[in-house]
């Protein structure tokens, strides 16, 4: 299938096995060159969506699954979600172009162990696949001391923006919206109803405070234009 690629497992029982799930195929293959160039490393499974990912994780049973928050189908974060419900102790990191300060507290509620940006250095890339194998929590510097001060209650919380009030599924339509997609397309791809998404639009102005379809749909492509 297209999207889909396996490989054979390596003898060696050390290896840790890593499932990737990005839809675009010039980034699997950048990240899989990347990966299987470490001897303790091996992509045992590609895929471009979250339906081919499950699949694929149930065939596979990979250590760990690295996947983008943008898929073909579905959405990355839902995606988190379905596999850490089904095994709590996967170790899964999102590598993504989104912004991390939007993004990585999202990846970790849902049960992702580590954020990186798909801009970092390889040598990041490898450190952070380690440190999630590992049992690790990996994320830029910059969130982690976010994050450790919030937990130690230390300094002011920074207040939130509008878009970060936003829950993950309205995000989600949100940036959709951005691109261009239709509600019903939006359904398709994100496994909803049309009248759900039309809820999740309903409460987006709501929560931007816009008046109308219209400004839903110039603020949303404003916001995707901002961090393409």
């Amino acid at each position: 299938m297209v999207g889909v690629t396996t490989s054979e497992e390596k003898t060696d029982g050390q290896v840790t096995r890593i499932l990737i799930v990005d839809d675009h195929p010039v980034v699997r293959q950048g990240l899989r060159m990347m990966i299987d160039g470490e001897a303790d490393l091996r992509v045992c499974a590609e895929a471009s969506g979250m339906t081919e990912a499950l699949r694929l994780y149930a065939d596979e049973r990979p250590q760990v699954v690295i996947a983008d928050i943008s898929l073909e189908n579905g959405s990355g974060l839902e995606l988190v979600k379905e596999l850490i419900y089904q095994n709590e102790d996967l170790k899964i990191l999102v590598c993504s172009m989104h912004e991390e300060s939007l993004f990585a507290e999202r990846a970790l509620r849902a049960g992702a162990r580590g954020f990186i940006n798909k801009e970092e250095a390889t040598d990041k890339l490898i450190e952070a696949i380690r440190k999630v194998a590992e049992g690790h929590v990996y994320f830029s510097n910059e969130m982690t001391a976010r994050l450790l001060c919030r937990q130690a209650g230390v300094g002011k919380e920074p207040e939130k923006s509008a878009i970060e009030t936003l829950s993950d599924r309205e995000l989600e339509v949100f940036e959709q919206i951005g691109q261009g997609v239709t509600t019903r397309q939006v359904a398709e791809k994100l496994h909803l109803s049309p009248k759900t998404v039309e809820t999740y639009r309903e409460n987006i102005k709501h929560k931007l405070h816009l008046s109308n379809a219209t400004e839903l749909t110039q603020h949303a492509v404003q916001w995707v234009l901002e961090r393409s």
